[in-house]
Formats: C-alpha cells, structure tokens, sequence
C-alpha cells in the first residue's frame, strides 16, 4: 500500500494501493475497499486512482460520488 499524502491533512483515507481494473482504499479506522471497473465503473475507478496519486481530493469524491465497492475487507 502507498500512503496516501492528503495535503490539505482533512482526509479520512490512509493509504491506497491499485492495479489496472481496481483500486484499494484503506480508511484511517483500518478498514479496507476494493472498489474495481464492475463495481464503480471504469470512469470513476480512473479518477480515483488519479487523486490518489496527486494527494487530495479522493476521499471528497467517494462521500460525494458513493462509488460501489467491491470487497469490504
């Protein structure tokens, strides 16, 4: 997993890691989400993994969004 920056340092999300199809959040509670392309759709699970890697917004998204996930772990 790759830790999440979260530069304004508001976020709920703590680390996230991802592949081709999906990607993982992991939530600062410990809990973890696989959201992929049959779940969330392609368009979003893109954008996810954009803001993960610039460090703001993702966790924005998914309260505003409600993509669907996958696997709760």
């Amino acid at each position: 997993m790759k830790y999440y920056t979260d530069s304004n340092n508001d976020s709920n999300i703590r680390a996230y890691d991802y592949s081709d199809e999906y990607i993982i959040i992991e939530f600062k509670d410990g809990s973890q989400y696989k959201y992929t392309y049959g779940s969330a759709g392609s368009h979003n699970i893109e954008k996810m993994k954009r803001l993960a890697d610039y460090g703001d917004g993702l966790n924005s998204f998914i309260n505003k969004n409600r993509p669907g996930f996958a696997t709760k772990y």
